[in-house]
């Protein structure tokens, strides 16, 4: 299996995939017109890329059979027509938690401190101790998590670490327990009372991000990108900020709305960190420019979050896990463009024995009918000699459709119709068991 990747890579994944007998084809420059030309030229099966866009031309040049993101969100992928080609879109989610969590943890101890401003005041000559000598200190105060994912939760480990308090919204939901902490929270801080840090952390599962930026101190976000999210964090969430809180945003730039925040920054005195940006350049270095960033108290870093080398490895791998399961079983690990959805109102359960030409009868007899397979399992018992195969349709075969199946083929030993929410309504056709 011909395997492109289009972006930087580590050595042990190129290693890893080798080691499966894919061969590789790595140009990390590839990219719009080129990347469709070597996609075209390669034949490749599957494309691998980091931050690379992969557009419809790209999609449509040759014969990929799976895209894979090496990373967790996949909006540089064009999932509607990969869908409609029939081409899986795969990516590494959690690889890069810790590593994003890290930075912003970094993030906030920095806007708290004002780390780069006594930095640069210093190689500048000027010692200001007077001036960075106040600071609140995050101790007690409240740490609010927009988005539970895998980020978010590692951001709630490292909370608790810092004695912080919690309030975490997601657009998913969070589940909580009897004692109404989320379930996905581990419970690390159990210190001593007389330490000064809470037995548990203080947690608040809120209804919207309204109601997390009106409690918290710190707002960080921690969400997807999809057309739920884009633009999500705005005026509303800003009005409701305290003065001189934190904002922090190491997600997507889109799901921010910068205009509304510099407006706040400037109303508010909001301190705030980004690793994110509305619009930033396409390539690794680049000239850049972003009003928020002249702000007074506002920082900024260069898309970093998952850039280090215990992340990349961790992706590398999983990279390396997603392609050798697709070319040893043809199933894809992590696929995001599976439809979660179908039209199928009733399923067909086909007992019978495991010979040649079984399937076909069922096949031939549901197009007679014009009634689709939305989706097909077949499943072999122990000794190969019978299978059950269980498929999705689109709408409900006849009764004289499925006696003609098991007259026709008598290796067909038993049929059950199953309507899709009403299984007590199924319709059963049994044949006499095999001896």
């Amino acid at each position: 299996m011909k395997v492109l990747i289009a972006d930087k890579f580590e050595q042990s994944g190129i290693d890893g995939l080798k080691a499966v007998g894919c061969d590789i084809v790595y140009n990390p420059d590839l990219k719009d017109d080129t990347l469709v030309d070597a996609i075209r030229e390669s034949q490749a099966d599957v494309l691998v890329v980091r931050s690379t866009k992969v557009k419809k031309p790209m999609l449509e040049a040759g014969m990929l059979g799976l895209v894979v993101r090496a990373g967790a969100g996949y909006d540089n992928i064009d999932v509607g027509t990969a869908s409609e080609r029939g081409i899986y879109v795969a990516n590494c989610p959690g690889k890069n938690s810790v590593a994003v969590a890290e930075l912003a943890f970094g993030m906030i101890l920095a806007l708290d401190r004002r780390i780069p401003d006594n930095v640069a005041d210093l190689r500048a000559g000027i010692w200001n101790k007077k001036e960075y000598s106040k600071s609140r200190g995050i101790h007690g105060r409240t740490l609010g998590l927009l988005g539970f994912g895998n980020i978010g939760q590692e951001m709630a480990k490292r909370a608790q670490a810092f004695g912080l308090n919690i309030a975490v919204w997601s657009e998913i939901g969070v589940e909580v327990d009897r004692a109404g902490l989320p379930v996905d929270l581990p419970l690390l801080v159990r210190l001593r009372p007389s330490s000064g840090y809470p037995v548990e952390p203080r947690v608040r599962v809120c209804a919207t991000p309204e109601e997390v930026a009106e409690i918290a101190d710190i707002v960080s976000v921690h969400l997807a990108l999809n057309d739920r999210t884009r633009g999500l964090i705005g005026k509303n969430v800003f009005d409701r900020m305290k003065p001189g809180s934190f904002f922090i945003n190491t997600a997507r730039g889109e799901v921010v709305d910068y205009a509304a925040l510099e407006a706040a920054v400037k109303e508010k005195s909001l301190r705030v960190a980004l690793d994110v940006y509305a619009k930033e350049p396409s390539t690794g270095t680049g000239e850049f420019a972003d009003p928020l960033i002249h702000l007074p108290n506002v920082y900024g870093t260069h898309h970093i979050g998952a850039s280090t080398d215990q992340a990349q490895e961790a992706i590398a791998a999983e990279t390396v896990r997603v392609v050798k399961t697709y070319v040893e079983t043809g199933r894809v690990l992590n696929v995001v463009n599976l439809s979660r959805q179908t039209a199928a109102t009733h399923v067909l359960v086909v007992r019978h024995r495991d010979e040649p030409g079984v399937l076909a009868t069922v096949f031939d007899a549901l197009r007679a009918e014009k009634v689709n397979a939305e989706e097909t399992e077949n499943i072999v018992f122990t000794g190969a000699k019978a299978c059950v195969a269980r498929i999705n349709l689109d709408a409900e075969p006849s009764k004289t459709l499925l006696e003609k199946m098991c007259n026709d083929n008598p290796a067909i030993l038993d049929v059950q119709l199953v309507p899709l929410g009403a299984p007590a309504a199924s319709y059963h056709l049994a044949r006499t068991l095999m001896a």
